[in-house]
């Protein structure tokens, strides 16, 4: 296997595969003049929402168009495109959850939301339009939403407003009800596979076991791969099989997703890691033997998928927790 290459940024992606029915359908907005002030991006994580995000923003604030690069395209040496790409263009605001003691937030502060609306009090200073992209939406908490709620009952002259959200359903159906949705799907096995492939080599066992972890979405892939899955998944396997691994081994893993540094990000690997786990274990439970082991894999995989949510909420230690998933899987393998 090669190494991977480093993940690019939605900031510096400016081919866009698979998106032809997307870059159509905000372009004719644009050129009807029924550009609604207001975009949800939706879908599972890894589409490219993001990426689609900027690619709208160069294609709103930028003047060099390049058709090569689809319909939204721009040009990289455009003088407002490369103010983007650096992130210091003036007509551009993006929020994201900021970090805190070499930690991410868990949410989106009111304050920084409140910073939308003085954003949107100004005329563009450069460009044809002011831009905002929120990344993303779901990580607003209920002050915060509100405050984005303000923003969009009153629609900012010359202003655009892109949210993006993994989760649409959960979002307050007042900021729904006032956004053009866009949805973003996931791609075939095969196209996940070829978009790896021309970025990466891996051998066919890997591939494979990487297209399938990424569930359509080739961002993903490519993350998962970057964050060390492909190790992550044969560790989770070994958990689920006999024997099973040294207990030293065990401590070392455990030692890692807790601990937090420049080199070692443990929320990360912890995450990752139960990505895999819950994966594999949802395979065993499909085909279990009896009903009372399917149950048993069942119900594992089920604490599984909320782990990373769990842990973050309540500010869980992840070594822990990751013993008390080694004792459930004792109990059920």
């Amino acid at each position: 296997m090669s190494e991977p290459s480093p993940v690019p940024t939605p900031r510096e992606t400016f081919a866009y595969e698979h998106g032809e029915a997307l870059d159509r359908a905000f372009a004719t907005a644009f050129e009807k003049g029924r550009l609604h002030h207001a975009w949800l991006l939706c879908g599972p994580q890894g589409l490219g929402k993001a990426s689609f995000a900027f690619r709208c923003a160069r294609f709103l604030m930028g003047r060099q168009r390049d058709p090569r690069n689809g319909a939204l395209g721009m040009a990289p040496d455009d003088a407002d495109v490369r103010l983007i790409t650096a992130a210091t263009h003036p007509d551009l605001l993006v929020l994201e959850r900021e970090m805190d003691g070499g930690r991410l937030k868990k949410s989106i502060s009111v304050d920084a939301v409140r910073e939308v609306g003085e954003f949107f009090s100004k005329a563009p200073s450069r460009s044809a339009y002011r831009v905002c992209i929120i990344d993303s939406v779901d990580d607003l908490n209920i002050n915060s939403a509100n405050a984005l709620l303000k923003v969009l009952e009153e629609p900012p002259h010359k202003g655009i407003v892109f949210l993006i959200s993994h989760s649409p359903g959960r979002l307050l159906a007042t900021i729904r009800s006032r956004c053009r949705r866009l949805s973003f799907t996931p791609w075939t096995d095969a196209q996940v596979r070829e978009f790896v492939q021309a970025r990466v080599e891996l051998d066919e066992d890997d591939l494979t076991r990487l297209v399938h972890l990424a569930h359509g979405a080739p961002g993903r892939a490519l993350s998962l791969l970057e964050e060390g899955a492909l190790e992550m998944d044969a560790f989770a396997e070994r958990l689920l099989s006999h024997p099973l691994p040294p207990r030293g081994d065990l401590i070392t893993a455990a030692a890692g997703f807790k601990a937090n540094s420049a080199k070692n990000n443990g929320a990360q690997k912890f995450a990752t890691f139960m990505a895999c786990l819950a994966d594999r274990v949802h395979e065993r439970a499909l085909s279990a033997e009896t009903p009372q082991k399917g149950q048993g894999l069942a119900h594992l995989w089920s604490k599984l998928s909320q782990a990373v949510g769990e842990t973050e909420a309540v500010n869980l230690d992840r070594a822990d927790y990751f013993w008390s998933i080694y004792n459930e899987i004792s109990k059920v393998s």
